[in-house]
């Protein structure tokens, strides 16, 4: 019996993958094998030796301790594209939100008081303030070509507009899936001076922290749009509030309000909406859900932020699961134990990922608790499982 903590509120679709006969699923449970979280704050959070796996139904993972899990052996996973279509449409709408100022007007129009004929008076003396420009011919930049920022590209074009992209690590999936008609930028700098609207769909880390910055807002175009739905701090604020007040800037239309943007002209901030779809939430959750028992039942990686990706199909009556640092004679040392142990391997792999490596071997015959124990005991040796 697998036992299942959930942090956050999380789809009864996803949930449901979970068999009633092999798991317990629950807000409250004790020595939990795996967690499924969306926002909670794990950082604090004191981490059961039982603990496994950690699935995060959404793309992000700032919210988990990544370096401490990866210590205590434990397999973190995102669930990425699982929310991208509803990402996608909210830039799409933060797009047509600044170019129509349609915030501004609506606006105007609740404030409206008198009769119809007084109503209609005003609507036609305060129209010409909230005019704007079409789409079609605008040039989007898009920074981060995943599966959000692939969507957005591609939508942009059927929507007639030029688009440029700039991701120095697209993935060949992305890049096959990607309008042949969007333009290569050969940098961030490059691709910020030669847009009408800048979107932003890459993970927050050092690298990316305050990517918009006053020298880069400085080299776009004058009255340009920026559209922030990644992250909060990939913009720096106070810069492109600046660029707002000097008339350098149309519009700022980010998911992430804080007091520094509040009831501040050309700020467009929305309450942290993106993935807040019912069709989202499902996906993340369906989508991580299937990860974890990949993992727990058959020790698959699947969508892992800090593992390999490594599937085996099944061969022989035990398999073997153990994460360890990527260290040099690792597999031999393991091998050696299997060998003291008359214990013979049909079938195994080996993957490495940013100093860590991930082994699945399967083997004729059961492993007992004398052999897990001398290859958990090996310098360097993380996590071990028998399945």
């Amino acid at each position: 019996m697998y036992k299942i903590l959930t942090l956050n509120n999380i789809s009864p679709r996803g949930l449901d993958r979970f068999g009633h006969e092999h798991y317990e699923v629950a807000s409250e449970i004790s020595q939990p094998d795996a967690v499924m979280v969306r926002s909670f704050n794990m950082h604090q959070m004191e981490i059961p030796a039982s603990l496994k796996a950690v699935g995060r139904a959404g793309a992000g993972v700032n919210n988990i301790p990544l370096d401490a899990m990866t210590e205590r052996g434990v397999a973190v996973f995102n669930a990425p594209g699982a929310n991208a279509n509803a990402v996608k449409e909210l830039v799409l709408a933060g797009m047509l939100l600044a170019a129509r100022n349609i915030c501004q007007a609506w606006d105007y129009t609740r404030h409206l008081e008198g009769d119809d004929a007084t109503l209609h008076k005003q609507v036609e003396a305060g129209k010409k303030q909230f005019s704007g420009f079409e789409l079609p011919g605008r040039t989007l930049g898009v920074v981060g070509l995943g599966a959000i920022g692939v969507l957005v590209a591609n939508a942009a074009r059927a929507l007639g507009m030029n688009v440029i992209g700039f991701d120095p690590h697209i993935t060949v999936r992305a890049a096959w899936q990607l309008d042949a008609g969007v333009q290569q930028a050969l940098s961030v700098d490059d691709l910020i001076a030669r847009c009408d609207m800048v979107t932003f769909h890459v993970p927050l880390n050092d690298h990316t922290r305050h990517l918009l910055n006053r020298e880069r807002l400085h080299s776009m175009r004058d009255g340009a749009v920026v559209l922030n739905f990644a992250r909060e701090g990939i913009v720096d604020e106070a810069a492109v509030l600046e660029a707002l007040e000097a008339g350098k800037l149309r519009s700022y239309v980010c998911d992430f309000p804080s007091n520094n943007l509040m009831g501040k002209a050309g700020v467009i901030a929305l309450p942290h909406l993106g993935a807040s779809t019912q069709e989202a939430e499902e996906n993340c959750a369906v989508m991580v859900a299937d990860q974890l028992r990949e993992y727990l039942e058959h020790g698959n990686v699947r969508n892992s932020v800090n593992l390999p990706e490594v599937v085996l199909p099944r061969a022989g009556k035990t398999r073997l699961a153990v994460i360890n640092r990527n260290l040099p004679d690792m597999v031999g040392q393991i091998s050696h134990v299997l060998g003291q142990n008359s214990i013979n391997i049909v079938h195994m792999v080996n993957e490495s990922r940013a100093g860590v490596a991930y082994n699945l071997i399967d083997v004729e015959d059961e492993i007992g608790e004398e052999a897990a124990r001398a290859i958990a005991g090996i310098d360097g040796v993380l996590r071990v499982r028998v399945l």
